[in-house]
């Protein structure tokens, strides 16, 4: 049982390893940037700009640790990086095996479509979890090796809020991935969507007259500034962000059962 799973999980490591070194790689330098940009006044610096792009990239405090961390790693990576990153790998989970002729072979094996859906899919867990398992000590002893401090529940919650976001944009690659016959395409339209989604959620959703379209966006959902500053969120966010993915997989099921290949 699960053989699908354990094949495309295995398959995933290697990928999962590479992605966490490069974000780690990343969040190091960011942590000693912080350090050598200390005294700078940067309040100063972005009074100028429009709310809507500080809003965008998390801009809430840069003079802590916290606030730099939330506005150069999570808001850029986190939320836009990572989302697109699952969005555009589920895009290709099906789509790559209809167009490669790969999918008749595996529904000639004792297994259902939906079977073969729930595994596929359960294998981008691998990343999800190393990144996020891995993710979050590194950045914590990055910091501490900088002379700074930062609270590592604050930090912790911060990467265990942030699957229920993921699964949210992977499941929206999974919808393309079984709507059509090209990797490609179903790629292509996964990442657009969720950029798209982003782009409404920081810069048209503050918007007099059309604040209700940032709540069609994940990222309205999943802030990860407030929560290394000092630990606030909102339990109905990762609901909500649970609830659409769950719906998002009961989705792409019914058009995975009921499509020819």
């Amino acid at each position: 049982m699960l053989e699908t799973l354990r094949y495309e999980g295995r398959r995933r490591l290697r990928g999962a390893a590479i992605l966490t070194g490069g974000i780690g790689a990343y969040a190091g330098f960011i942590v000693w940037y912080f350090t050598i940009l200390e005294g700078v006044d940067y309040e100063d610096i972005f009074d100028d700009l429009p709310p809507a792009m500080l809003e965008a990239f998390g801009i809430e405090s840069l003079s802590t640790i916290e606030g730099f961390l939330g506005a150069q790693v999570f808001n850029f990576v986190w939320l836009l990086g990572l989302g697109l990153y699952f969005a555009y790998v589920a895009g290709g989970t099906i789509a790559s095996d209809i167009e490669t002729e790969r999918l008749d072979l595996l529904l000639s094996l004792p297994v259902t479509r939906s079977r073969l859906l729930f595994e596929k899919f359960a294998a981008l867990l691998v990343p999800v979890v190393v990144v996020n398992a891995l993710g979050g000590p590194l950045i914590y002893l990055f910091v501490v090796a900088a002379g700074e401090t930062i609270a590592l529940d604050h930090l912790l919650l911060a990467h265990l809020l942030s699957i229920p976001f993921l699964l949210v944009c992977a499941g929206i690659g999974l919808v393309f991935s079984v709507a059509v016959d090209r990797a490609a395409i179903a790629e292509r339209a996964a990442v657009g969507t969720v950029f798209v989604l982003y782009l409404i959620e920081s810069s048209v959703g503050g918007a007099e007259g059309y604040d209700w379209m940032q709540y069609v966006s994940p990222t309205q959902y999943y802030e990860p500034t407030p929560i290394l500053m000092d630990g606030s969120f909102e339990p109905i966010d990762s609901a909500i962000l649970l609830v659409a993915f769950v719906g998002l997989m009961l989705l792409s099921q019914a058009l995975f059962v009921r499509r020819d290949v």
